[in-house]
């Protein structure tokens, strides 16, 4: 067993893999992966994801070429917007409230788009456009819509099992059951990691460590510390290993924190899922992203969000919170007949969900009460009130119709009827049955705060100097200031990657083993692992 690595990368999911597989493309020979988790959780949260990554592009003919899903025929019947960096900057400062580091948000989004290109010509990531997530039917062509078009075959499971065949071939060792437990340090360097294995302690020496740990997500207690005490009863979406202990290997060599420690990704999540971790086998199809075409309502019979405020992605990584802040915690989500068929079947096919359904309100409201409904008669008024509210607005603006793939801004509020609580856009009545309602409580994918990292080369810095600790780098869920309070859907595995490739180039110049980068063709399943230079 070598004790001594060029490289070692803590946590085996998405951005940890990204780290690896780069620095062994930039020059270095040998690279070691501990993971806490055993062989079977692999993947950290990466795997329960949709495979969706966010990135700047110009339109359909430039995704084409790297994705694997999309016949000529298809392509000509596809409507797909560029999405220019001033976009993606954009989306993540407004929904940030302008609190996400400028400099930090400008180097990952400039760099998103190369990320992608490495991910599938030299990583082989199985991309496809996300017609299932990302698209709906409009006069017979398929229309993107939210700026974001990718995601991979077979979601998370597909990106991580691409990962791993990408390790294998790259020569990378993978320590399972193996959690550090204290990076070592040497006049201000970090030299190593001691890790745990086989019940023992075990020194190793590095170049460099690359922290691609997760966040504090799956520990209660620490929930609770930084977001608050309801967030005990939150439903951890992915993996239960991430626990908060990248950061107090960080802290205790004096690593900056920074960013929305009170803030975290969460979504609407089946209330029948487990509690403490993920479903290997499920995954990601817990979520219940369907709320922008009907309603959700919580116990007491009363809406408590604006479902059409923005497109879905945009918004799902903020109601798991509002639903968390609802009495007991959960909600009901309410469509109508005519919408039901525009819900994503892996998300609420019959075999995912407990639907509920009723053919008339006096009924399903009946039905609701078997499921923790409290108050019947402000239920059947709200859904009332909100269709009397749809109905004056239709009647007002009668040019104006129904499009998923815009804001199209059919809403609840006229000059005549208005709601306290708008809905913006999508508003169609909920008065044919049959009716369909499911439960949701609030899912918490990962956590927003984290290390302080340089943004050109995702060294993590000092909290006494602001500049980087030699030979510590950091990526994914662990970086702090990328996001605040909100997030665009797609861009936790883009940063991934793209902070990920960077810590690698950096690991191989303090190896001494940098060669010219991105001149690996060992991960192309065609490669043979030879090294051009």
């Amino acid at each position: 067993m070598s004790t001594h690595y060029d490289c070692i990368v803590v946590g085996s999911g998405h951005a940890g893999c990204s780290a690896a597989l780069a620095a062994v493309e930039a020059g270095c020979t040998s690279v070691l992966i501990v993971e806490k988790a055993p062989h079977d959780w692999v993947g950290g949260n990466g795997y329960f994801t949709a495979g969706a990554h966010r990135t700047v592009h110009g339109g359909l003919q430039d995704l084409l070429p790297i994705v694997r899903n999309v016949t000529p025929e298809q392509a000509s019947k596809i409507d797909m917007d560029p999405y220019t960096v001033e976009d993606f900057i954009g989306d993540i400062k407004r929904l940030g409230q302008d609190k996400p580091d400028a400099k930090l948000v400008r180097s990952m989004v400039e760099s998103s788009r190369e990320a992608v290109e490495w991910l599938a010509r030299i990583i082989d990531i199985p991309f496809i456009l996300s017609f299932h997530r990302q698209a709906y039917e409009v006069n017979g062509r398929q229309k993107f819509w939210g700026g974001m078009a990718l995601s991979t075959e077979d979601g998370g499971k597909g990106l991580i099992k691409a990962h791993m065949k990408a390790l294998e071939r790259a020569g990378v060792e993978i320590w399972f059951e193996s959690p550090a437990v204290r990076l070592r340090v040497e006049k201000g360097t970090i030299t190593g990691l001691v890790v745990q294995t086989d019940g023992k302690e075990l020194n190793l020496s590095a170049s460099s460590v690359v922290l691609a740990a997760g966040g504090y997500e799956s520990s209660s207690e620490l929930r609770a510390k930084h977001l608050g005490s309801e967030w005990e009863k939150a439903r951890v979406r992915g993996t239960p290993f991430n626990t908060g202990d990248g950061f107090a290997m960080a802290q205790a060599v004096g690593a900056k924190l920074v960013g929305d420690w009170a803030g975290c990704h969460s979504t609407c999540w089946d209330a029948n899922a487990p509690a403490d971790a993920g479903d290997r086998e499920l995954s990601n199809q817990f979520t219940k992203s369907g709320y922008p075409l009907g309603i959700m309502i919580n116990i007491y019979g009363q809406r408590f969000v604006d479902e059409g405020q923005d497109f879905r992605n945009f918004t799902y990584a903020k109601f798991g919170r509002q639903i968390l802040l609802q009495p007991e915690g959960c909600a009901f989500q309410v469509w109508g007949v005519d919408m039901v068929p525009f819900l994503r079947k892996e998300e609420y096919g019959d075999e995912i969900v407990e639907k509920i359904f009723a053919g008339n309100l006096e009924e399903l409201a009946d039905k609701l009460l078997e499921k923790g409904l409290k108050d019947k008669e402000c239920f059947l008024k709200t859904v009332r009130d909100y269709n009397a509210a749809v109905l004056n607005h239709r009647a007002e603006y009668p040019t104006l119709g129904w499009d998923p793939t815009i804001k199209d801004g059919l809403s609840t509020q006229s000059t005549t009827v208005t709601l306290q609580l708008p809905k913006s856009n999508w508003a169609l009545p909920i008065d044919q049955g049959p009716f369909l309602a499911v439960k949701v409580a609030c899912g918490i994918t990962f956590t927003f705060g984290g290390l302080a990292i340089d943004p050109d080369t995702a060294g993590v810095l000092s909290k006494e100097t602001n500049t980087p600790i030699k030979g510590l780098f950091c990526t994914g869920e662990m970086v702090g200031g990328l996001f605040h309070n909100n997030y665009p859907g797609g861009s936790g595995l883009t940063a991934g990657a793209v902070f990920g490739r960077k810590a690698g180039g950096q690991a191989a110049k303090l190896a001494g083993k940098s060669v010219k980068y991105g001149v690996w063709e060992g991960f192309n399943a065609v490669g043979g692992g030879k090294k051009v230079i």
